[in-house]
């Protein structure tokens, strides 16, 4: 019997997310024609930016070329602090110069502390009084919870910001600067002899993502901004403080996929929203009431709801309906160690609730050096359909016939 592709242990991680048990996590999900929220998560708490911060650098640089104070064409010098700048940066040497053009790419793509340091420089003189005019410009455009002290994102307890004012600030850059826009949707460009690659993952793997920046610190965690074009509509998704990359990434995936079905239900008369989870306590802090489910339910506890529901009636007397035990078994990963195999389980369990209700979970003896996990109980339509669902998240799956 061929084995079913290892499954990383990263991506059970990903996939077993709960974003409410993150305590540096916030989210928001924007329409970015119309600034109506979708959803929010702890929005207007304060959240350390890291590198996105440089979109309000070269926010303020299309400003300068758009005045006409700057031009693609001219230099920007890189001084001794600014080579000095711990990576990720360029690593240009002091008395070097760059191209404003080519300072731009550096800053969307590589992320690159040095530029960010030489183009601040270059625009207000030190880096401490750019620092002040992003602020300034960040209140200008409604960003009331942000404070920005330095232009690469760089640690500083100071620095802050909030999801909210994330979304503003990429839906500011599309509507203002649309003809620069397209920088955050280049994956690879050449500068100085270096390739750089973009680090928004999203770009090319999801369908309609074209921008805009992720960033990191230990203190701020994980963090994207995004946003994606779908039938004519824009949607903006920003998460902070991503325990790891694969999960801030599948997360903000899973925010602008399940944005985008709210929009179009909403577009053919449905009165919907986007719910954190079925069982999320009220604003008000009352009591907690279940949301009736409709729709996918297998996007991180991401749900589709109907939003004026009545809660569903339950009775003492009606027992759930326990499913028909079958031979069939299905295989959901192999893995190199028996405690990733045993971890995995838990987390099919987990997301895939509806579809491996009363199977039983095991780790299958190792072939080849691998240890499967598997459930049994299915029958055979019972196995494809759990299957399915896995297949449908990218996520290794394998239907075992009995005998």
């Amino acid at each position: 019997m061929a084995l079913a592709p290892l499954v990383q242990p990263i991506q059970a991680q990903a996939a077993s997310f709960i974003p409410s048990s993150q305590p540096k996590y916030a989210a928001i999900v924007v329409d970015a024609s119309s600034g109506e929220v979708l959803y929010a998560k702890r929005a207007d708490s304060p959240r350390y930016p890291a590198s996105i911060t440089k979109v309000m650098t070269l926010y303020l640089t299309f400003e300068a070329l758009e005045s006409g104070k700057l031009k693609l064409t001219d230099r920007v010098p890189i001084s001794p602090r600014a080579a000095a700048q711990p990576p990720t940066k360029l690593g240009l040497r002091a008395g070097d110069s760059i191209s404003v053009e080519d300072a731009m790419y550096a800053l969307a793509l590589k992320s690159a502390n040095d530029i960010a340091v030489a183009m601040a420089e270059k625009l207000g003189g030190t880096e401490s009084r750019f620092a002040a005019l992003m602020t300034l410009r960040a209140q200008e455009l409604g960003m009331t919870n942000t404070r920005f002290v330095n232009a690469s994102g760089l640690p500083d307890s100071r620095q802050i910001t909030t999801a909210r004012d994330l979304a503003i600030l990429s839906r500011a850059v599309m509507r203002d600067y649309p003809q620069h826009y397209k920088l955050f949707n280049t994956q690879v460009h050449v500068v100085r002899g270096q390739t750089l690659r973009n680090h928004n993952r999203l770009l090319g793997r999801m369908d309609g993502v074209d921008g805009i920046k992720t960033g990191f610190t230990n203190a701020s965690g994980f963090n994207l901004a995004a946003s994606a074009v779908r039938d004519g509509r824009r949607l903006i998704a920003v998460v902070l403080g991503g325990p790891s990359t694969a999960i801030r990434d599948e997360n903000a995936q899973d925010l602008l996929l399940t944005g985008f079905d709210v929009v179009a239900r909403r577009a053919r008369g449905e009165n919907i929203t986007i719910a954190q989870n079925l069982f999320e306590p009220e604003p008000s802090g009352g009591v907690v009431r279940p949301s009736v489910e409709q729709g996918d339910g297998e996007q991180d506890e991401l749900k589709i709801v109907l939003a004026s529901a009545d809660p569903p009636k339950h009775t003492s007397s009606v027992k759930p309906v326990q499913p028909a035990k079958g031979k069939w078994v299905v295989q959901v990963g192999a893995f190199r160690s028996k405690s990733d195999a045993r971890e995995q389980l838990s987390f099919v369990k987990q997301r895939f609730g509806k579809q491996f209700a009363g199977m039983e979970g095991f780790v299958a003896e190792p072939v080849g050096g691998a240890w499967r996990s598997r459930f049994k109980g299915f029958d055979e339509r019972s196995a494809k359909a759990a299957c399915s669902a896995m297949k449908a998240k990218r996520l290794a799956c394998m239907v075992v016939a009995p005998g």
